[in-house]
């Protein structure tokens, strides 16, 4: 580990204009690629004290050996230079975007003498047009194959087109219609390339001359009584009315752009990125990357920007970018964008309207290409192996922990507390073992008080299943709680884990421990996972535990600790939901849930309910006169709420609305 201090450019060294700087290390292997537009401020703030930096910036300048710098006029020039440098020796502390698959995409050679329409994957070629890219490559072939009745393009490959020149018989498309047939000279060169070019110009979007055309063309040969011609022409706009129907107007106003959404945490990122071409989605594609610079949401978006058009020209950039957030330099980017389309290009957040509507549809992408990416990393078997490993050795455990019992605290503002406890059983989740707790003890918020109490419910629980099987003994003192009745059923806390891990630093991991200890529970291990660095901490310990940025052990506790804060907020909402919507008849003590319904029914509100008489009550069916003597002595000492009041006429609206009969109880609560 270096010490920056000891390559640390003299003062006055630094020039004080635009630039791009590399770091080398000590092998001289460019580990970072940067851009400024002051080169003096920028390299300064590497060189600070290093704990005023972020963690990834620290790792990163005491990594490195050298830095060296390249002056250049101007800011555009500055931008591209860096994109040129991280392609060109692939930075291990830049921000590099990789496919999260290999999408398809709909090419026209136009650098062939007779054009070809395929599906090709792959790094794009020089003279190849492209549109897409596509999810699937049946989407392409479905679409094409509707085309190629009004574009009859050549699609075969080079040793189909040259063995049919060769006998001078097409193959099947060209006596089916499908392809104007080239390879035997039905049509020229000159005709089968305008064929190709307007093919193109209707899948960029350019479809509302093409089908009036047609339609002027089909109405005219009806006048003329050419019904032959009419009705190929009719067939001809249906199919291509077909093709465009498999993507879907999602902006009305025919507008050519592209959206990009970001969605991240601590350590990965995914980008999704929709092409909208004539107000349709054209295509779609994803990226996912390692944060391994300290990287916030504008950055991401500016690095995808490179990426995603860094080789590009002409129309393949669009008018319009639609971004989650506009990078620090944004009039730089619009003019690098601008000089590649060869016009103006706007890059901007959408606001309002279709389009962020839109780009809300594209971010739901990104968040589930990002659990799609985390989920595939943890379900090998291999991974989860390493993983536990890793965990086992960075918290210095006997063994791997095979069962991981995370526990989160979930409130709003101090109401409805409620705990989650998530099981994962060799790495992957044992959701029949989750369970959920109200907190009891007291009211307000305490996260750490509450930790206390979740923890020490739980494994008092299973003290209780020892003691039943005599595995455990109680000492004199000891309060082992009631125990428990025999009902046959799975006990839901026999199980001990090796390790219990709580969302939270310090405090939280010292309250779990403190539970543990006061019911002499000495054999599970106890950490921590703080959201923001992504640092475990373990008990009566100053300093956290830095896993590394790659580490599968740390990749896995992240997954533990999000299950437990989403099944924690979903019941937290739960909760509140019933709250919100509970209604007089849930505080009759012994009214169930098809009771209640019955009676809502029957007399169509709790307004009606209320007025009825207990011989009335009683003529709903399963209501006996006891259960109508608590209904109707309930209802009498709830208050009702006042009358609403329309507030532009002044009017009492009557209260006909049927009351909540209130929610069922979720399985696995721990009350």
């Amino acid at each position: 580990m270096a010490d920056p201090s000891s390559y640390r450019p003299e003062p006055g060294q630094i020039p004080d204009s635009p630039g791009v700087y590399k770091f080398r290390d000590e092998h001289r292997r460019v580990i970072y690629v940067g851009k400024a537009k002051s080169l003096r401020q920028r390299l300064a703030s590497y060189f600070q004290d290093i704990a005023g930096l972020h963690p990834r910036t620290a790792t990163m300048v005491t990594t490195a050996a050298s830095v060296e710098w390249t002056v250049v006029s101007t800011e555009v020039e500055a931008l591209q230079l860096e994109y040129s440098w991280i392609k060109e020796f692939d930075p291990r502390f830049n921000v590099k975007y990789r496919d999260d698959k290999s999408y398809p995409s709909l090419a026209v050679t136009l650098n062939e003498e007779y054009p070809r329409v395929q599906v090709m994957r792959g790094p794009k070629k020089k003279g190849v047009r492209y549109f897409g890219p596509y999810g699937h490559a049946w989407a392409i072939r479905e679409t094409v194959d509707l085309m190629l009745r009004v574009f009859p393009v050549r699609t075969c490959s080079a040793g189909v087109f040259k063995r049919s020149a060769q006998i001078g018989r097409p193959c099947l498309l060209g006596y089916i219609g499908k392809c104007s047939a080239p390879c035997v000279g039905k049509v020229t060169p000159e005709e089968h390339r305008e064929l190709a070019e307007d093919f193109c110009d209707f899948m960029a979007g350019r479809t509302g001359a093409y089908l009036s055309r047609l339609e002027k063309e089909m109405h005219a040969a009806a006048e003329e009584m050419e019904y032959e011609k009419a009705a190929r022409l009719r067939d001809d706009i249906g199919a291509l009315r077909r093709a465009m129907e498999k993507n879907a107007v999602v902006l009305a106003d025919a507008t050519d752009a592209d959206l990009i959404a970001v969605a991240e945490d601590e350590l990965e990122a995914a980008v999704q990125i929709f092409h909208v071409r004539g107000g349709r989605v054209r295509g779609q594609r994803g990226w996912v990357t390692d944060k391994v610079e300290a990287v916030d949401t504008a950055g991401l978006v500016e690095h995808a920007l490179q990426q995603l058009y860094g080789e590009e020209k002409g129309e393949a950039v669009p008018k319009e970018v639609l971004v989650p957030a506009l990078p620090e330099d944004t009039p730089t980017l619009n003019q690098w964008l601008a000089e590649r389309r060869g016009s103006q290009v706007s890059l901007r957040i959408p606001q309002r309207g279709d389009k962020k509507a839109l780009m809300e549809t594209v971010h739901r992408n990104a968040l589930q290409s990002l659990a799609l990416h985390k989920t595939k990393r943890a379900s090998d078997l291999t991974t989860r192996s390493r993983a536990l490993e890793e965990i086992a050795e960075a918290l210095d455990l006997d063994s791997a922990p095979l069962r991981i019992e995370c526990f989160d605290i979930s409130h709003l503002q101090g109401d409805d507390v409620v705990a989650s406890m998530v099981v994962f059983e060799d790495g992957l989740a044992r959701k029949s073992e989750y369970r959920r707790f109200q907190i009891k003890s007291f009211e307000g918020q305490d996260d750490v008080r509450s930790m206390h109490e979740v923890v020490s419910r739980r494994f008092r629980r299973y003290l209780q299943e020892k003691l039943k099987t005599g595995e455990w003994a109680p000492e004199d003192g000891d309060d082992a709680g009631p125990e428990p009745e025999d009902d046959g059923r799975p006990k839901r806390f026999a199980y001990p884990p090796q390790l219990v891990v709580v969302d939270g630093g310090q405090p939280q991991v010292a309250a779990a421990k403190r539970a543990l200890d006061e019911l002499g529970i000495d054999d599970v291990a106890v950490c921590g996972l703080a959201k923001r660095l992504e640092e475990v901490w373990l008990p009566g310990e100053d300093d956290p535990v830095v896993l590394p940025r790659t580490s599968e052990g740390l990749y896995l506790l992240q997954r533990v600790r999000d299950e437990a804060h989403r099944f924690a907020i979903r019941y937290q909402r739960s909760k509140r939901g019933k709250r919100l919507k509970s209604g007089p008849l849930d505080e009759v003590s012994g009214l169930g849930e098809s009771r209640k319904q019955a009676l809502i029914k029957h007399f169509g509100s709790v307004k009606k309910l209320r007025q009825a008489t207990i011989d009335q009550i009683c003529e709903v069916p399963g209501i006996g006169r006891k259960t109508a003597e608590t209904v109707a002595a309930a209802l009498a000492q709830a208050v009702p709420a006042g009358p609403a009041v329309n507030t532009a006429t002044g009017e009492i609206i009557e209260d006909e609305t049927p009351a909540s009969a209130g929610a069922s109880s979720e399985r696995g609560t721990e009350q």
